[in-house]
């Protein structure tokens, strides 16, 4: 008898529920994917347009395509989980998708749109696509991350499960970081200001990407989810301003989270550290 028929069957996954494809969800990964499409596809046209009016207006329709897919991409997993629905096929054709509609589009923006065409830093000229790659390698890096340390092939202990978190900043918020800013650039010339702050920017997302900081994932909310009366009402003004504020919304709610990661877990850590101190100091008196 070989080695692998000698290993317990519980080791490995049932290749028929591994590779059904529930309609529901994956018709939602699948409309993911469509406005990725759409997206790379306005990005090449508003690139090629002679007219700024029909460039402005194509980028503006690729971040609205990018911003639908990170719906399609909040929707699926919850919907399949609500469902029982979940397959590891859906996992891998939700972690393709996402690299198309949060990888390859947002990275064709930023150089289309920022990176490449300045002729007064003709410096990003030459890194600009170096800076769009590392984007996107860092965003297929953490979707494969994501898949290894969720797969059930994986010893209980070691997968990553029983958290409310993340580890590192999800791929469809960075996406959307990136199309709201690009939302609130066609709003707003300020193409000679973000020439300098954008590479960073792109560059610091694409680390926390591949960080170990933990960020919410928010799996837990549904219709039965309660909340106090202050928290519902911060969340109704919070509404309001951002119907006020319109173009720049998006740009708060996403630089909002993706500051919250760091924040919280240096508070943790800071936290940690001055209750080990309590110790140590009752155990030296």
């Amino acid at each position: 008898m070989s080695e692998e028929e000698n290993k317990p069957k519980h080791q490995y996954a049932d290749s028929g529920e591994a590779s059904h494809i529930y309609l529901l969800p994956n018709s939602l990964t699948a409309g993911n994917l469509f406005f990725g499409f759409l997206a790379i596809l306005r990005c090449i046209q508003a690139n090629y347009a002679t007219d700024p009016a029909l460039e402005s207006e194509y980028f503006t329709q690729a971040v609205w395509f990018i911003l639908f897919g990170v719906i399609c991409d909040a929707l699926d997993g919850r919907v399949a989980r609500l469902g029982g629905r979940e397959s590891l096929f859906g996992k891998e054709f939700d972690s393709i998708a996402d690299v198309i509609s949060f990888g390859v589009a947002p990275a064709m923006m930023m150089i289309f749109l920022i990176l490449s065409p300045t002729e007064k830093y003709p410096f990003f000229l030459q890194i600009g696509w170096l800076i769009g790659f590392v984007y996107l390698l860092c965003a297929g890096v953490r979707l494969a991350r994501f898949n290894v340390l969720t797969h059930p092939m994986l010893p209980p202990a070691e997968r990553l499960k029983g958290t409310k978190d993340f580890l590192g900043l999800p791929v469809p918020a960075a996406a959307g970081m990136i199309a709201s800013l690009v939302l609130v650039y066609t709003s707003f010339d300020l193409h000679d200001a973000w020439v300098i702050v954008m590479p960073v920017f792109m560059l610091a997302i694409a680390g926390l990407m591949i960080s170990n900081i933990p960020y919410p994932s928010f799996k837990d909310i549904d219709w039965q989810t309660s909340t106090r009366f202050r928290t519902f009402i911060i969340l109704v003004l919070a509404l309001g301003v951002a119907f006020i504020i319109k173009e720049l919304a998006f740009a708060v709610i996403f630089f909002a989270y993706i500051a919250f990661g760091p924040i919280r877990h240096f508070y943790r850590i800071y936290r940690a550290r001055k209750r080990l101190q309590k110790v140590a100091a009752k155990a030296s008196e």
